[in-house]
């Protein structure tokens, strides 16, 4: 693998790791997932951060090795610190979601790389936080709003829909039931089902 990740190196003048990535994928593509992982995981052991987020993929999702969420954690972990965005995004989920008892400095460095996913354009940070925000201990209905108004202005539909209900019960904004029947227009045209059933209620 080292030997064809050298010659597409040397015929592409790219790094050996991005080289060894790309073979990654292609593997990954022709249904070698084992081949793809191996591959992944040299390059993430160089330090290629996109290698590290898909040898976490691989983990999370057991595809060319066993699963495992904490060794994908692992490895989203070590690519979020080298800030890629879609893995600051699975990272925090992460965290969030095996965290005993919610303890707060791991709930803090959560939200850090979410909201930096979420700034980063990453649509499911943005519709995660903006659940988040408005579902927590503490609700937070502004913050939240903010949120759920980026991930439906990147289209997706069931952010849009939340959208509608914080204007029909005035949640982070006031309520106006002219714009709830706006966003519930169309997150059910983008196919929200919940925004349907709201259209016919």
């Amino acid at each position: 693998l080292e030997e064809a990740a050298f010659q597409l190196q040397q015929i592409f003048r790219i790094d050996i790791s991005i080289a060894l990535n790309i073979l990654g994928i292609e593997s990954m593509r022709a249904g070698h997932c084992r081949t793809g992982f191996t591959c992944f995981k040299l390059a993430a052991d160089r330090g290629y951060s996109k290698a590290q987020f898909n040898v976490g993929l691989c983990y999370e999702h057991g595809r060319g090795t066993e699963k495992d969420l904490e060794k994908a954690a692992l490895y989203y972990c070590h690519a979020a610190s080298s800030c890629h965005p879609m893995a600051q995004y699975r990272y925090g989920r992460y965290l969030l979601q095996h965290s005993p008892g919610q303890q707060w400095d791991r709930l803090q460095r959560a939200l850090t790389f979410l909201e930096r996913a979420a700034t980063a354009g990453i649509t499911e940070a943005q519709a995660y936080l903006g659940a988040f925000y408005m579902r927590g201990l503490q609700p937070q209905d502004k913050r939240g709003l903010k949120y759920l108004l980026l991930a439906a202005n990147s289209g997706d539909a069931q952010s849009r829909y939340h959208v509608g209900v914080c204007y029909e019960q005035g949640l982070g904004v006031q309520q106006n039931l002219a714009e709830a029947l706006r966003h519930y227009r169309e997150a059910a045209a983008a196919g929200n089902r919940h925004a349907q059933e709201r259209m016919r209620l």
